[in-house]
């Protein structure tokens, strides 16, 4: 079913019914102003750690959209800025608080038909932990990606947690360098 109303006084998309829960957790993706921008140096450095802690040829820090994932960051893939969201890896995380792990991704149910297990990056071991913003909403994730089957270690998931948690730190710094734009912008306006 198709909502007829647009989505912002001057964006023209239209969206499916989607629940209200989901529609708060988009607003909170969305509050951020993190999707559709350049590369930041804070998630691209995440991104990295979080490969050699795995020592993964791939390793993002992603956002999870309506209708996509989002690469804030990505390592390991040239060009590369957003994937579809189909179930089975990012969009599957944010269902959930724990990390997220598939050893053996070309036996494993849940991605089984995945583009990116199938396709050819041949996505073999996934690991992801979610990013939780302070009030509780699960944005997408930091994860690493290689193409041959692996097991993970107690401590390098616990790394990968603490590595979402920081990119939750990050981003509600962004928020408040965003809040203090807008309030130096309406003082200006005031003064005018």
């Amino acid at each position: 079913m198709t909502n007829s109303s647009p989505v912002s006084g001057d964006a023209y998309e239209y969206l499916d019914t989607i629940s209200p829960d989901e529609q708060r957790r988009l607003d909170a993706v969305r509050r951020y102003r993190l999707v559709d921008q350049p590369v930041e140096d804070a998630y691209d450095r995440i991104a990295y750690v979080a490969g050699a802690i795995f020592d993964t040829p791939i390793a993002t820090v992603s956002l999870v959209e309506r209708d996509r994932v989002w690469l804030a960051a990505c390592q390991g893939l040239t060009g590369v800025r957003e994937v579809g969201k189909e179930p089975g890896l990012c969009a599957s995380v944010i269902a959930q608080d724990d990390v997220y792990v598939i050893n053996n991704a070309s036996v494993d149910p849940r991605t089984l038909e995945h583009p990116l297990v199938r396709g050819e990056l041949g996505l073999r071991f996934y690991a992801a932990a979610p990013i939780r913003t302070h009030d509780g909403y699960r944005l997408g994730t930091v994860n690493v990606i290689d193409n041959r089957p692996r097991e993970a270690t107690a401590r390098q998931l616990k790394a990968l947690e603490h590595l979402a948690s920081m990119v939750s730190d990050e981003l509600e710094l962004r928020l408040m360098v965003i809040r203090s734009a807008a309030a130096e912008q309406r003082m200006r306006e005031t003064v005018s």
